[in-house]
């Protein structure tokens, strides 16, 4: 099943737009000065979360692509895995604005201190040159090298899990973490078995 090109250009949009809801709800309550009382870490668990939501969005693409047979659903996973990349960095800049205005040595040396920090940091970094390959000239440039790098994305999924794990137990909440971990740890069992499965079958 494919999408219609003026379909396909319709549905593209609206996942854009759906994709930036997050974005302009900060913005709203932070003009209403609705960010709680500790707007900070309000954005922080905010873009956190977003950033999580999306790299499962991603990773669920390739499962809904063959569970339901619609092919086109392939052409999203880029926009969501830019989303990924763009919530990250929001994470990332109230990081290292708000919390160490852009003390980088500052930052540093948390990120060695709190293992958490360590495991985000990490994810983060791993997704800049993904986010920087994720175009059509740097697909046909790297070729089979870009396959290999792409895969990148279940190492920083499980980076992301660790970092969100670490956090919110910290907290004493662990309904959330156990509801992510069981979600991205499935969606990353389905990719492993299909990947075995399309192994043995190749010639």
């Amino acid at each position: 099943m494919r999408f219609a090109p003026r379909q396909l250009l319709w549905a593209k949009g609206m996942v854009f737009g759906l994709s930036l809801l997050p974005l302009l709800r900060l913005i709203a309550l932070g003009s209403q000065d609705r960010l709680t009382a500790n707007p900070i870490e309000f954005i922080t668990r905010a873009t956190g979360d977003w950033t999580l939501y999306f790299l499962c969005l991603t990773l669920a693409v390739m499962p809904l692509r063959r569970f339901t047979g619609v092919n086109d659903l392939i052409r999203f996973r880029r926009m969501l895995g830019l989303f990924t990349f763009f919530y990250s960095s929001l994470h990332f800049l109230t990081f290292i604005w708000f919390d160490h205005f852009f003390d980088v040595a500052e930052m540093m040396r948390d990120v060695l201190k709190r293992p958490f920090i360590a495991m985000g940091f990490s994810a983060f970094v791993l997704l800049v040159p993904l986010a920087m390959t994720s175009n059509d000239f740097m697909l046909k440039k790297l070729g089979r090298r870009w396959t290999m790098l792409h895969r990148l994305i279940y190492l920083i999924a499980i980076l992301a899990m660790l970092h969100f794990w670490w956090m919110r137990a910290g907290k004493n909440n662990f309904a959330e973490p156990l509801v992510m971990g069981a979600v991205v740890a499935m969606l990353l069992a389905l990719r492993l078995i299909w990947l075995r499965r399309d192994s043995l079958h190749r010639p």
